[in-house]
């Protein structure tokens, strides 16, 4: 199947999402094994790592896997054990945020620590779309999905650092799957767009001076599937 072309809105901005915590994760290795990062720029990657997966799994416990189970009880307890796999990763997410970042320190700890967040979400996200798409192919309607982002995103304002959401977008989407994403967010939001892309190009300036796109690839595989 062609999925920039057949997806369900769901699984394309699901995708896109999954995508940006695969290249995020290992943006922060990379960057974190270089002398010349600033601390901020790695403390700032840090901090949006640390909420936007925290707020990820905590909406998908709470609003999408319930109503899957409700669609799909077949797959309820491969979401359970999603929601557990969850729960250890809160456990790297809340050592990694503890790390006094800014300061400068040693960052061996730090490195240790984003190779270990990397590569189980990588196996996490491996695991969880074999189960999640299908069930959001077959089970989930477009109306049922906008309901359910509509009403998580007027649960509470957005995390911090949605021009690194916004960057990320730009660099891993496809076409399809960025059209979907942005064209859904709030009218009041739209006129943001422009002004969080710049924002987000000074923030990857200091990420990725001495980083190549093309050498991150080489670690981070399956961009052109969704991986």
């Amino acid at each position: 199947m062609d999925s920039a072309q057949t997806d369900t809105g769901a699984v394309l901005e699901t995708r896109l999402v999954h995508k940006v915590h695969r290249r995020a994760t290992a943006l922060l290795v990379d960057a974190a094994r270089l002398p010349s990062t600033p601390a901020s720029a790695l403390a700032e990657l840090r901090d949006f790592i640390v909420d936007h997966l925290s707020l990820h799994h905590e909406r998908e416990d709470d609003s999408l896997w319930p109503l899957i189970s409700s669609l799909a009880p077949e797959v309820r307890a491969d979401l359970v054990a999603l929601s557990e796999e969850h729960e250890r990763l809160a456990l790297v997410l809340e050592a990694l945020d503890g790390l006094d970042i800014a300061r400068g320190g040693d960052r061996t700890v730090l490195i240790e620590m984003a190779v270990a967040l990397r590569d189980a979400i990588r196996d996490h996200l491996d695991r969880e779309e074999a189960v999640l798409f299908p069930a959001l192919r077959a089970h989930v309607s477009e109306d049922m999905w906008r309901e359910l982002v509509r009403k998580v995103r007027a649960a509470g304002p957005p995390p911090n650092g949605m021009h690194l959401m916004i960057g990320f977008f730009d660099q891993v989407g496809t076409a399809e799957e960025l059209h979907h994403m942005l064209s859904s967010f709030p009218p009041h939001r739209q006129p943001l767009i422009p002004a969080l892309r710049e924002q987000a190009k000074a923030a990857f300036a200091g990420l990725e001076s001495s980083v190549s796109l093309d050498r991150m690839s080489d670690v981070e595989t399956g961009d052109a599937t969704g991986r």
